[in-house]
């Protein structure tokens, strides 16, 4: 049996977008086990997926974690991840690896100098480049989530998405990814129908401040759902308004028409949302011909420019428009 060793060790979104690799690979190669390395807060993303034979996390020292997984004699190794920590992981087990270009020059030129010598390539297809030696091909299925089967909600979060509803992701690891929340405010306002918002624990104050102002129609569920469940209340609803950021990826996986808003990252880093040979509606909205942007490939704690026009300058009333209309 050919063992095959897949890295990438973070972030939500990002590892959602490699789930495509995982199931191409099983199911083109169905005599592989499959096994994958991320960190522990990941690790619950990946445990149900039933092309994965064994999930490791980075649960200690690296070199302890490296003669671990040495001992379980990999044929292959597929680095998804490409940094320091892989390019060690990679020297110590001493076996064929297949790496994932990261175009990192690419991108500092569109950060840094607004030149654009990016691919017009989708991220997913520039992970699935690393199978070529394979002979493995995308099977245009697009990206994977698998909710387990012991997850559910609670009665009054049943009631909620018993109606039709969209749900509106508010969080975003960056804060230059986030509308302000008077954005968010206006958006929700402007939703001719029920509206759950979405976030992380660090979401619920702001979550609060916005279902209070935008009317009884919006719902605040941020904090109060493990990512699992709100992966759930995303596949229940009609349509999803996000950020660049894990959910809308997840949202993308379970085929939802999406509405995603750019701050300061762009879509040309190929990171839209992702649906493979599926036709699904989505709309996009960023605010163009602005000189400092892209300012990050991933985001910041506050507009290094301090006007943040990539996201005050977004019109809240489109955006709600297109909600209702997609």
């Amino acid at each position: 049996m050919t063992k095959i060793l897949i890295l990438r060790f973070s972030s939500i979104g990002d590892i959602v977008l490699t789930t495509p690799v995982v199931r191409c690979l099983k199911q083109q190669y169905p005599q592989a086990e499959i096994h994958y390395l991320t960190k522990p807060a990941f690790k619950s993303i990946l445990a149900n997926n039933p092309y994965i034979s064994q999930v490791h996390v980075l649960d200690k020292p690296l070199l302890k974690k490296v003669m671990e997984l040495k001992q379980l004699g990999f044929d292959y190794i597929i680095d998804l991840h490409n940094n320091l920590r892989t390019r060690i992981i990679k020297s110590a087990i001493d076996v064929p690896a297949f790496s994932f270009d990261k175009l990192n020059t690419e991108k500092a030129q569109l950060v840094n100098f607004k030149q654009n010598t990016l691919p017009q390539v989708h991220i997913v297809d520039r992970y699935l480049d690393t199978l070529k030696s394979f002979g493995v091909s995308n099977d245009g299925q697009g990206l994977d989530y698998f909710i387990p089967e012991d997850v559910s909600l609670n009665d009054e979060v049943k009631q909620l998405t018993s109606k039709p509803y969209i749900a509106v992701a508010i969080g975003a690891q960056h804060s230059t990814k986030r509308l302000p929340t008077q954005k968010l405010i206006d958006l929700c306002k402007n939703i001719n129908t029920h509206v759950i918002l979405l976030g992380g624990k660090e979401d619920e104050t702001t979550g609060n401040e916005i279902a209070k102002q935008s009317g009884s129609h919006v719902v605040n569920l941020s904090g109060k759902l493990s990512l699992h469940q709100s992966a759930l209340v995303v596949k229940l609803a009609q349509k999803v308004i996000t950020h660049d950021t894990g959910l809308m990826h997840i949202a993308a996986a379970f085929k939802k028409p999406i509405i995603s808003i750019w701050g300061n990252t762009v879509p040309e880093f190929g990171m839209m949302p992702y649906y493979g040979n599926y036709n699904i509606n989505q709309q996009l909205f960023e605010v163009n011909n602005l000189s400092c942007r892209p300012c990050s490939k991933i985001g910041f704690k506050a507009c290094p420019k301090t006007h943040f026009n990539c996201m005050h300058l977004q019109d809240a009333v489109a955006i709600a428009a297109a909600a209702n209309g997609l």
